[in-house]
């Protein structure tokens, strides 16, 4: 369902989004497309073979994820506890380079738990729609899920800083000092706990970038344009750029660009893009200039989410076995996914795809719209505002040097303040 943000006009319908005569890229029905090309994934044979393969511990009766266990056994015969299983959905598709390692992050939990907590895996939509995940976590329907930590930012708008937002920190180790040296872990989980979600860890993944049925060239050039982007401060800098918004899961993205519902999208990296067919139906790659890789969302954090009862039911060893392994999980995830982007440019390229890098002129110009933004969102939340707070200082130290205070001013020259 789309979902149209308020302040834009002619909102576009879900039923121009997803009316296609192609088979949706990557979605819950498990097709995808790769090198162009749309394939049919059988999804739970692919989930039973990579369990089957993942690991057997446990005097050789450990259980790898997603296959229905047999309980291992203890001296004499006797049967030990029966392991505990979850299911978990994420908020990427199958077939794509991210869910693939979502897979891994489960079959290494049940390695590293000696199968005693098992993880099934589902991709996007699987069992709830992406953009009712948060509610699935906080109800109990999930007892785990990887998602964005933003998006439930429209309702809850301090999360808009629990990811990198237009022109604010833009480097992996920036957000993970942040994270876990300044204390933004600690703010994450406070921001979630009174939902009933224990916020485990962000996860490393990539930088987005935009694909558009349309060359857009400069800031002016978004005028207009109906844009899916993922909600909350994100979208209103862009809606002050002169764009439309919308927010829709990415399983509808590739049917709103072919049907021309959408001008452009925002979604994935290079690589993950790639597999999902956005060759196929965007010619355009729009990104920043060469020193601002990505003007919205140049690091796209992922995250670990529990239901909080689920958490605090663990022992502590198969909680600090989840925050171990949710920290290879990042590591693991980011650097596939930028080997992978890698040959991905190479083959957006052979598709005819154009990239497009907006110039420093128009950096400066979405800075000018974004700064006021910053501290319009920090205002709604007090959480909010001290995640904020802290990322200000950072921004402004020396060891980042993004921000003077000269630049902290509104539209009309007023100097913003906290």
């Amino acid at each position: 369902m789309i979902r149209p943000r308020a302040d834009s006009t002619d909102p576009i319908e879900a039923r121009d989004v997803v009316s296609s005569s192609r088979p949706r890229s990557g979605g819950a029905d498990g097709t995808s497309a790769e090198g162009g090309v749309v394939k049919r994934r059988d999804v739970p044979s692919a989930r039973r073979d990579l369990l089957k393969t993942a690991v057997g511990l446990a005097g050789g009766a450990a259980l790898a994820a997603c296959s229905k266990p047999s309980l291992p056994e203890t001296r004499g015969g006797a049967t030990s506890v029966a392991p505990i299983t979850w299911r978990a959905q994420a908020h990427v598709t199958t077939g794509t380079i991210s869910y693939e390692m979502f897979l891994e992050f489960c079959s290494n939990v049940a390695e590293l738990s000696n199968g005693k907590l098992l993880i099934e895996p589902h991709g996007a939509g699987e069992l709830v729609p992406t953009l009712k995940i948060f509610d699935a976590i906080q109800s109990g329907r999930l007892d785990m899920a990887s998602t964005s930590p933003t998006y439930p930012a429209e309702t809850y708008p301090g999360m808009a800083f629990l990811a990198s937002y237009p022109l604010g920190l833009d480097r992996p180790d920036q957000w993970e000092t942040w994270y876990f040296q300044l204390g933004g872990l600690e703010l994450a989980r406070r921001m979630y706990e009174p939902h009933g979600i224990f916020f485990l860890a962000p996860l490393q993944h990539d930088f987005n970038i935009i694909h558009s049925r349309v060359p857009i060239r400069s800031f002016e050039d978004f005028k207009g344009k109906t844009i899916r982007m993922p909600g909350g401060m994100i979208a209103d800098v862009f809606v002050a750029a002169g764009a439309k918004t919308v927010f829709v899961a990415g399983d509808q993205i590739y049917p709103g660009l072919e049907s021309g519902a959408l001008d452009a999208a925002d979604n994935l990296g290079p690589a993950s893009n790639y597999n999902l067919g956005f060759a196929n139906v965007a010619k355009y790659i729009i990104r920043g200039p060469r020193a601002t890789r990505t003007i919205h969302q140049p690091v796209d954090l992922h995250s670990v989410q529990i239901h909080l009862p689920r958490w605090r039911a663990l022992s502590k060893h198969l909680q600090e076995v989840l925050e171990y392994a949710s920290r290879r999980y990042s590591w693991d995830h980011f650097a596939h996914v930028q080997k992978e982007n890698i040959l991905a440019w190479e083959k957006f390229e052979e598709k005819g795809v154009e990239i497009i890098e907006l110039t420093d002129a128009d950096v400066e110009k979405f800075r000018k719209v974004a700064i006021p933004l910053w501290f319009k969102w920090s205002r709604m939340d007090p959480l909010g505002r001290e995640a904020f707070a802290s990322q200000l200082e950072y921004m402004k130290n020396p060891s980042v040097a993004y921000l003077t205070d000269d630049m902290l001013v509104d539209a009309k020259g007023q100097k913003l303040a906290l």
